[in-house]
Parts: C-alpha cells; sequence; structure tokens
C-alpha cells in the first residue's frame, strides 16, 4: 500500500501572508462594523489590525512564543469586545481572539498545506480551501435559524426576542417556565400523546410496504421499474399542498377524512418513499448469490428474507423507518387537510400557537423537535456506517 506523502510546514512570505489576514480581518469587520453603526471603518480597522498581528507573528514575535501569543490575544479581544458590548461582547471577543491567533499562524507558517499533496498548485489549494468556506458558509446559514430559537426557548418573558437581561447573561432572563407549560399544559400533552400515537403506526406501514417494494423493484425481471418507481416517490417530489388536497378528496369519498386511520395512511403515504430509497441504495451492494444458496438449501423465499436477507438490509430498513418516523411526527400541512380538532398533533398546536396565541411555548417544543431530530439523525449515521461494513464498502 502506497503511503500518502504531504506538504511539510513552512513560513510563507509576507507579500502572502499579510494580504490574505487582511482580507480575513476585513471580512470579520464588516460585522462588528455593522453591529457598532459603521461598516466601513470596521472593515477598513478588521483589515489593518490582522495585517498588524501578521507581520508581528511573522517579523517581531519568535515562533516558539505561538502559545503565549495566542492566550494573549484572546485576552485582549475578549476585553475589547467586553468594552463594546459588555459580556455577550467580551465572549465573542474571546472566540474572535482564539480564530485569528490560531488563523494567523496556520496562514503564516504553511500549515493549510501540510494536510494536502505537495504536487497541488496555488489554484488547486485555493479551490480546495474555497469550497470548503462556501460549505461551511452554507451550513451556518441553514444552522443559525435553529441556534437562535434555542436560547431563546429559555426567555424568562413571553416575547420571541432576546430580552436585555437575555443579552447580559443575567440568570433572571432565562427560565424554564415555557418547557413546563409544554409538559404540563393539556393541548401540548394531548398534541404529542395524538403524535405518538399516529407515527409509529404509519411508520410501521411505511416500512412494511415501502421494503417489500424496494425488494420487488431491484429484481432484474420486473418490467417498467423505472416508471414504478418514479410513481412511488412521487409524494415527496409533488408539492405537499397538491398530496394534501388529492387526499382529502380521495379521503372523503371513502369516509375516513378527520379519523385516526385517515391520518395514519396520509403519513403513510408520505413516508414510504424514503423507506424505498434507503432500502434500495443498502440493496444496491446485497450479494444475490447468497439468496440462491439458500434456495438451494431448501428455504422457502419467507425464510429466505427473514434469516439471510433481512439481516443484511435491517440498517437501511431502521433508516427508512426513522426518516419516514420524522417526516410523520414533523408534519402538519397533510394533518390540517385530514385530521379534526380530536386529533391534532405537536406541528399542528405549534403552528396553531403561531397563528392565534402567539405562545412562545413554541420555542420549547421546537428545540425539543430538534434535539430529537439529532438523536434519530445520529442513529441513522451510524446506521448507515454499519451497513457499508457489513456490505465490505467501508473498513471494519
Amino acid at each position: 500500500m502506497s503511503e500518502v506523502i504531504l506538504t511539510p510546514a513552512k513560513k510563507m512570505p509576507l507579500n502572502f501572508t499579510l494580504p490574505v489576514l487582511a482580507a480575513a480581518g476585513a471580512f470579520a469587520g464588516i460585522f462588528v462594523g455593522a453591529a457598532n453603526g459603521s461598516v466601513l471603518l470596521g472593515l477598513l480597522l478588521g483589515a489593518a489590525v490582522m495585517a498588524a498581528l501578521g507581520f508581528v507573528v511573522m517579523s517581531v514575535l519568535p515562533k516558539e512564543q505561538e502559545k503565549p501569543v495566542r492566550i494573549a490575544l484572546i485576552v485582549a479581544f475578549a476585553l475589547i469586545g467586553f468594552l463594546l458590548g459588555g459580556l455577550p461582547g467580551g465572549v465573542i471577543g474571546a472566540l474572535f481572539g482564539w480564530f485569528f491567533g490560531w488563523f494567523a499562524y496556520w496562514v503564516g507558517f504553511g500549515r493549510y498545506r501540510v494536510k494536502l499533496v505537495p504536487y497541488l498548485t496555488a489554484g488547486q489549494v485555493l479551490w480546495h480551501y474555497a469550497f470548503v468556506v462556501i460549505a461551511g458558509s452554507i451550513f451556518v446559514f441553514l444552522i443559525t435559524p435553529i441556534l437562535v430559537v434555542m436560547p431563546l426557548s429559555f426567555n424568562a418573558e413571553d416575547f420571541f426576542t432576546f430580552t436585555p437581561a437575555m443579552l447580559r447573561f443575567d440568570p433572571e432572563g432565562y427560565s424554564l417556565k415555557h418547557y413546563r407549560d409544554f409538559l404540563t399544559n393539556p393541548e401540548w400533552t394531548n398534541a404529542v400523546k395524538n403524535s405518538l400515537m399516529i407515527a409509529p403506526v404509519a411508520t410501521i406501514i411505511s416500512v412494511s410496504l415501502g421494503t417489500l417494494a424496494a425488494i420487488g423493484l431491484s429484481q432484474s425481471h420486473v418490467p417498467g421499474k423505472r416508471a414504478i418507481m418514479a410513481i412511488l416517490i412521487s409524494p415527496m417530489i409533488v408539492p405537499l399542498i397538491i398530496s394534501a388536497t388529492g387526499m382529502y378528496f380521495f379521503y372523503s369519498k371513502i369516509g375516513i377524512v378527520g379519523t385516526y386511520w385517515g391520518v395514519v395512511l396520509a403519513h403513510a403515504v408520505l413516508g414510504i418513499p424514503f423507506v424505498i430509497i434507503t432500502v434500495t441504495a443498502t440493496l444496491v451492494g446485497f450479494d444475490r448469490s447468497l439468496t440462491r444458496a439458500a434456495a438451494n438449501m431448501g428455504a422457502d423465499p419467507v425464510t429466505t428474507f427473514f434469516r439471510v436477507q433481512m439481516p443484511l438490509i435491517l440498517p437501511g430498513v431502521i433508516s427508512g423507518g426513522l426518516f419516514a418516523f420524522i417526516t410523520s411526527f414533523d408534519e402538519v400541512v397533510v394533518v390540517l387537510f385530514i385530521g379534526s380538532a380530536e386529533l391534532q398533533t405537536l406541528p399542528w398546536q405549534m403552528f396553531t400557537g403561531l397563528r392565534e396565541q402567539i405562545s412562545p411555548t413554541i420555542l420549547a417544543a421546537a428545540t425539543i423537535l430538534v434535539g430529537i431530530s439529532i438523536l434519530l439523525l445520529t442513529t441513522v449515521e451510524i446506521l448507515r456506517r454499519r451497513s457499508e461494513r457489513l456490505r465490505g464498502l467501508s473498513p471494519g
């Protein structure tokens, strides 16, 4: 097995280091300046401070003093932030000091190339890190609204904004009263109960039908597989409002609108595509010779499925079930059409709270749902890796 040769770190020239650090400082200065009333001033000061920092680190201070220099930067930036914005500003300043202290040495001493192969050109290195920055920016853009909601759920007041006490990190500005309301208010507890009654049953139906459909479509002799697959996964492609309208008119003809089983079947329809996709992906690496060997040994198709095939595709089945459960538990549009006042689910109650009551308990419910989603998605990732190991697609 050939060994990958990495690039050793080396000190970079000032005509490269200082412009890079100045650009990073200018970018950070835009946000600091906007918070203090002058974007242009923040941009210029940020660029000047980082360029000066780079010059001092590269030309004045010895490299052996890196650790105390970085600690001093954290303290200095924290003090500046505290003077500009109080305790929150001090915390943000400390984070800025930690990042820019690391960044100055990372760029100035060429550590950005250490984990890259030496034959990459400057343009390729630039594109590599530009891609990382773009992906990270998209991630921050997507995750920031969630990060804002979570601390707001501990607001001691009935507001959807940060109060002065919260911004000062005053303990009196924080409270668990919205979580107590979520756990004790009958409107919320009944909504959670309904969701827990509907989602598991819808998940079982989705997993059963979706797994069978995926196995059937994986057979080479099935005619029109592409068309059938397109029809089965259409509920996750068609706009949800259209699916909900169609379900309403169809279910009203058979008399199950406003019933428990109507909502369960509607959620099962939405969950089946996720099961089909995950199980189909698992079946791509399935060794068909195992089922033929089981048949040669006298096993019937049902025994072969449960004793040979199911254990190997089980991670994909469970992953699909988790996605189906999340889809049912978080769905609100279809249940507005198919459900009833007695079948209000948690997302429906949250929607009602936003439209009619403006209840901050929604923030607590959203935080709890985010926590549940994180746990379920972590489980999905663990199962995905286990499935790859079982199929020999990744090292054990």
